[in-house]
């Protein structure tokens, strides 16, 4: 919807209404444990969650000292593929 209203001196005001379209966004979170190691954790962030070096480094360290991350954010369904591949290497994780 859009209309105009003018001023007779020379502005022109515009008033548009646009339509938002709103995406939940999940999260995939990945716990600690007491079986993997920081390089084999690493190495699943960065197949599964397309993480760079660092960025992967980084999550497996909060992992370690906080209990768990939030790695990846975004729609459900690619999460939950992302979230089962991360169960199917060992690692404990859930989408929320």
């Amino acid at each position: 919807m859009s209309f105009n209203i003018y001023n007779s001196d020379t502005e022109t005001l515009t008033y548009t209404k646009e339509s938002v379209q709103t995406v939940q966004e999940h999260e995939l979170v990945l716990f600690n444990d007491d079986v993997n190691t920081f390089d084999w954790v690493i190495d699943c962030l960065i197949d599964v969650c397309d993480h760079d070096t660092e960025q992967a480094q980084q999550c497996a360290m909060i992992v370690h000292y906080r209990g768990k991350c939030g790695v990846k954010t975004g729609e459900l369904n690619p999460l939950k593929k992302m979230c089962t591949s991360l169960l199917e290497r060992g690692l404990s994780a859930e989408v929320i």
